[in-house]
């Protein structure tokens, strides 16, 4: 073997290792969770909480209930769910998302099982409690009031500076380019 040779494998080395380093951080990274991104997890944790007690203590009525009252509010968080998939696993985003809820169902059983006998008697309330909101109280706000396991951890998106976005960006860029020609 050449010098040369040699050299071209330490290179080649050099950049398998700094790939391997790199390589993890790519991979694992997923996109923070916006407020409505944790507000659709929360709603999906009490759907699959509420469908798990309406199948184990035969109340399925109350479920069917639950889930005509609440059909609008259901179907626009899961889009929100959809949206985060999306943006953390483009195009197995749909797997993903089918992995999560079978995982949070997975989860939420095995947490059925740790109560035993006093399951139904825990958690039938909540349909009660769900069908008696108030006005005032959204479908999020009480999910999140009931604090469900979850099969992952979310990161939460740092707050964006107060008054910037990037349409008031653009805008005010566009404002001063025009304000700037003769």
């Amino acid at each position: 073997m050449s010098v040369r040779d040699r050299r071209g494998w330490r290179g080649m080395w050099r950049g398998v290792l700094v790939g391997a380093v790199l390589w993890p951080s790519f991979v694992l990274a997923e996109p923070c969770a916006r407020p409505a991104d944790k507000d659709a997890f929360d709603v999906a944790a009490l759907k699959s909480r509420l469908m798990i007690t309406a199948l184990t203590c035969d109340a399925r009525e109350k479920y069917n209930d639950f889930v005509t009252r609440y059909r609008g509010e259901l179907l626009s968080q899961d889009k929100i769910l959809d949206a985060y998939f999306a943006r953390a696993y483009g195009r197995t985003a749909r797997k993903q998302h089918d992995d999560y809820t079978t995982s949070l169902a997975n989860t939420l059983s095995e947490q059925g099982l740790k109560q035993g006998t006093g399951f139904c008697e825990q958690n039938l309330g909540t349909f009660t409690k769900v069908m008696a909101l108030p006005a005032n109280t959204t479908l999020p706000q009480f999910a999140a009031g009931l604090a469900i396991a979850q099969p992952i951890s979310l990161t939460l998106c740092p707050a964006a500076p107060a008054g910037k976005t990037k349409a008031k960006t653009r805008a005010a860029t566009k404002n001063t380019q025009a304000n700037a020609t003769p």
